[in-house]
């Protein structure tokens, strides 16, 4: 049996009406993610919360959403960074000028007010398309933050422009130490997560990878490409927006343009090279790649006793080479070799 998912075929095998893959695929998730939830809050260190996983699961939501927009409807984006500030000082605002509002919902109306911002900067999309249209995008990073620094307004006021994030409560519980904050980050991004996944496989993300792959046959069969351009920018700045509002709070700590400058937005562009276009597993893989990397290069270069200006700048040069690699060797990136490793694991030591 043949099911579609992503634009390609995958098998399955049916017996009495079950199919094994897709039941065992869930059943990992589920257990991987209890894992998550109950014993890594308990066993890691408050560095590796706060320093690693925490931002790991924020940039994964980031990715997920910039993966929307490009990998499944192939509109290029370079404001990510841009929607996740939208987001972020969205959500500062209803809850500094809202008193008493919840603030899931502040973080909700944030991702919201990114979502309008999406869809007024993804009215370029229906007359333009590549790279023309990654340069209008382009535009909006540099807009957004010109806005941010300029309008005291959305800044409370600021001198510096340097809010300090008010604190999580949430029900009357406050998240003030690291585990508390990886708990309810990790709940968010796997909730968006399979809300996601969910969307993609619906009518929604067939009409998405429908307008990716030839958008004038799209829109003969009757698939409207205007309003399906639309709603991915408005889907992918919605969990940009929420993304933002969570590095904010639950990460930075404070509130602040230049934490989401045109650097932040390449990088999630690269999470998603090197993770996997159009996967959703790809932007977990990707956000993990790229925030454990760092780490990896660091401690490789103080073993090595490697000068400091060959230090600063091998995370360049290994980032630079591995994008070269993905687009080149395998350009499905991490989610794909995935895959193929699974596949090979099944079959062996019996191939045939």
């Amino acid at each position: 049996m043949f099911y579609r998912e992503a634009g390609q075929f995958k098998t399955t095998y049916e017996s009495d009406g079950q199919i094994f893959p897709i039941r065992q695929e869930r059943i990992a998730l589920g257990a991987l993610l209890l894992v998550a939830l109950a014993i890594v809050p308990l066993f890691a260190s408050p560095y590796m919360l706060s320093a690693i996983l925490i931002p790991f699961l924020i940039f994964s939501l980031a990715a997920l959403g910039l993966n929307i927009l490009t990998g499944y409807c192939g509109q290029l984006s370079l404001g990510t960074a841009a929607f996740m500030a939208v987001g972020a000082f969205a959500s500062f605002n209803f809850i500094a000028r809202l008193p008493g509002i919840p603030m899931l919902l502040a973080f909700v109306l944030g991702g919201l007010c990114a979502a309008m911002v999406g869809i007024a900067f993804g009215l370029p999309s229906l007359r333009i398309r590549g790279f023309y249209l990654a340069a209008s995008t382009l535009a909006t990073q540099f807009f957004v933050v010109w806005c941010l620094t300029k309008i005291p307004y959305l800044t409370n006021g600021s001198a510096s422009g340097v809010i300090t994030a008010q604190k999580i409560v949430i029900f009357g519980y406050q998240f003030d130490t690291p585990a508390s904050k990886y708990v309810l980050v990790l709940a968010i991004v796997a909730l968006m997560a399979l809300l996601a996944k969910n969307m993609i496989r619906s009518n929604v993300g067939r009409s998405w990878m429908a307008v990716r792959d030839m958008d004038v046959a799209a829109e003969v069969i009757g698939f409207r490409p205007m309003r399906t351009k639309l709603l991915a920018f408005a889907v992918s700045s919605f969990y940009c927006g929420v993304a933002g509002a969570l590095y904010a709070y639950a990460y930075l700590g404070t509130v602040e343009p230049e934490a989401y400058n045109l650097d932040l937005s390449f990088r999630i562009l690269f999470m998603i090279i090197i993770g996997g276009v159009g996967s959703v597993l790809g932007s977990f893989l990707g956000a993990a790649f790229i925030v454990l990397l760092p780490v990896f290069l660091n401690i490789l270069a103080h073993s090595l006793s490697l000068p400091t200006s060959v230090a600063s700048n091998l995370e360049l040069m290994v980032f630079g080479a591995l994008i070269i690699f993905f687009l080149i060797v395998e350009p499905h990136g991490l989610a794909r070799l995935w895959q193929v490793g699974k596949e090979k694991l099944r079959l062996w030591p019996f191939p045939h």
